[in-house]
């Protein structure tokens, strides 16, 4: 089974091979509502399952939610009803994917590992990947789905609250890696979140980096050198990632598992939960 990458060959031999699998399009676009649902309808790799940020992959009850922020986590009790509403079972093989250089559907990739479902791989290259490949694709609302079981079983990724990473700031026992872009970490500019600026001591790797021009991920030697120079002898078993809203810190979580560093925690929270409360200190440059 694949657990972190997977080619668009391989993805086309697997749908042939009549395996349980679900595919998952989890295009969108964070400044206009509703994109990703057009890029969907016009057309997506054929059969796969609609996935939306907003819809399915967030908190829409912030009485539940598994974390604060601009984008919660949904409970996995909630999480795991939408998958066996859908028809996803424990046996499945999950592979996702976007349109946006891996910058959303790592949150699905997250949140499979998060509910105890290990096998779930990224598209490498996502929807370019597929359409450079020749796979089938269709328009309109996809294939109508039909309810399964799926149980939760043990987390498999680790969730770190905000009360934690406030605990341990500043300690050898924690690096914090902040995925967003160098502009908004130096609070030069912030266009979605009231403070600008970031998490004191954390260290700056902006998503995009871990891919190639064509989409796709780095080489994992290629990646460990660069993880290993931004975290001069840090411990990686010490890293907790986030973003703005935890959903683009998901694609370095997946970077330095190839590399051979682990599987890294996440502040699913990030930024915009952090710099919510006037208390907590920020930084900036």
């Amino acid at each position: 089974m694949y657990t972190t990458l997977i080619s668009a060959t391989q993805l086309q031999a697997l749908l042939a091979s009549e395996q349980p699998v679900m595919v998952f399009d989890c295009s969108f676009e964070l400044m206009t509502a509703g994109a990703g649902d057009l890029q969907y309808q016009q057309a997506h790799i054929a059969g796969a399952v609609r996935a939306d940020l907003d819809r399915h992959l967030s908190s829409q009850d912030t009485s539940t939610a598994a974390s604060g922020g601009r984008h919660p986590l949904p409970a996995r009790e909630t999480f795991a009803a939408w998958l066996s509403s859908i028809g996803f079972t424990n046996t499945m093989q999950a592979v996702v994917y976007d349109r946006q250089g891996a910058n959303y559907c790592g949150r699905l990739w997250w949140l499979l590992k998060w509910v105890g479902h290990e096998d779930v791989a990224l598209l490498d290259g996502g929807w370019q990947a597929w359409q450079d490949a020749g796979g089938a694709t269709q328009g309109g609302t996809g294939t109508p789905t039909h309810a399964g079981t799926f149980v939760l079983t043990p987390a498999r990724t680790a969730l770190i609250a905000t009360a934690t990473l406030a605990k341990q700031l500043g300690q050898s026992t924690q690096t914090i890696i902040d995925a967003r872009s160098t502009p908004r970490f130096r609070g030069e500019v912030e266009p979605l979140d009231p403070v600008a600026g970031h998490i004191p001591g954390a260290l700056n790797r902006p998503f995009n980096l871990n891919l190639d021009p064509d989409g796709k991920f780095k080489p994992a030697a290629q990646l460990r050198a660069e993880f290993e120079t931004l975290l001069a002898g840090r411990a990686p078993a010490t890293v907790v990632n986030h973003c703005g809203s935890g959903v683009s810190a998901v694609p370095n979580i997946i970077a330095m598992e190839i590399a051979g560093l682990g599987r890294s925690a996440l502040y699913a929270g990030s930024w915009s939960e952090w710099c919510s409360d006037p208390a907590r200190p920020t930084a900036q440059g």
